[in-house]
């Protein structure tokens, strides 16, 4: 008897002090919450699986792209940045992973960032032509230009952000005003997510640029518009996204890349935590219907990520094993 309560014993400390080591090598975390909605739910889902799934002590920190890519290669700080669009310096992430200061742990977003021009669902069912830019721009009379119900037209993006420079020479590369449409200055994000409301409330044609994962595309199912030609990057970097292009040629957005990235001392001390980063990733689809959620609902990220844990199971459970899983399961219960 006296022998199988040591045993007993002994293995019970071994289990403590196996729990104890891990939560030990997880240590603190650093997380940065990017100051745009999907990333801020991602790094609020992140801090509950890593604090209750892996005993780690998860700080949420302030961030923002190029801020957190600077301060994470030159300092180590944070460790995590969940959602990182990385296109505009895609070669000095490659540098910092080849020297070992960074590390991509997965592609957080399956499908990319998404950009280009889209029309309602239900222009598209009930036309089903209709699957490029070209076929399109045959109909203005399906996408009324609000202004002159004689053209069609087409909504840009508000003054100052890049893609209004490249819309614009989009249009003119498909000859949108040969085929009788005018380009529409939206003036604001609300003026442009005001313009797609207003033609669902009225199952109205509406034609223009908009992008994924976004809150407007979780609650107004869109359809993106094939290009019909692919992506030349040297004709996207020279001309296509130049405010200043006399001959714009018909291209392809580039998708945009979105990836996990930790810092190398996270990397090597992680253990499964870092394998957990490197395996957690979802899809526009999902990530759009939360973000309608939490716009509908005035929600936090901390409240978007309760609600995303709550109702996808049978998607995070899949990221962590199943004692992780009963973890945080527990933890959503009885909080």
């Amino acid at each position: 008897m006296k022998k199988l309560i040591a045993s007993s014993l002994l293995a019970t400390g071994l289990v403590f002090f196996a729990n104890s080591a891990s939560a030990e090598d997880c240590g603190k975390v650093t997380v940065a919450q990017m100051n745009w909605q999907s990333a801020e739910v991602l790094a609020n889902i992140d801090q509950i699986i890593l604090s209750e799934g892996y005993g780690c002590d998860v700080e949420l920190v302030a961030g923002d792209t190029m801020p957190t890519f600077a301060s994470m290669n030159e300092k180590g700080q944070p460790d995590v940045a969940p959602e990182l669009w990385i296109n505009a310096f895609r070669d000095a992430v490659d540098a910092a992973v080849a020297e070992g200061r960074l590390h991509i742990a997965a592609e957080s977003l399956a499908d990319g960032g998404v950009e280009g021009w889209w029309i309602p669902n239900y222009i598209a069912e009930a036309y089903p032509d209709i699957k490029t830019i070209d076929d399109a721009l045959k109909h203005p009379e399906l996408f009324p230009d609000p202004e002159d119900s004689s053209k069609g037209g087409v909504y840009n993006c508000p003054s100052g952000w890049n893609c209004q420079i490249s819309t614009g020479n989009l249009f003119k590369a498909y000859g949108g005003e040969e085929a009788g449409f005018s380009l529409i200055d939206t003036g604001s994000a609300a003026g442009l997510d005001g313009s797609i409301a207003k033609a669902f409330e009225r199952n109205q044609g509406w034609l223009g640029y908009y992008w994924a994962p976004t809150a407007i595309l979780g609650k107004y199912e869109m359809v993106r518009l094939g290009f019909g030609v692919p992506h030349d990057k040297k004709q996207w970097d020279e001309c296509t996204s130049q405010s200043e292009c006399e001959n714009p040629q018909k291209n392809a957005w580039p998708k945009s890349e979105v990836y996990t990235v930790v810092t190398d001392e996270f990397q090597k001390r992680g253990g499964v935590a870092y394998d957990y980063l490197a395996t957690r990733k979802w899809g526009n689809k999902t990530v759009n219907s939360l973000l309608a959620w939490m716009v509908d609902n005035q929600a936090t990220g901390e409240d978007g990520a309760r609600y995303f844990l709550e109702n996808n199971e049978d998607l995070w459970t899949t990221w962590v094993s199943p004692e992780v899983a009963d973890k945080v399961k527990n933890y959503l219960a009885n909080s």
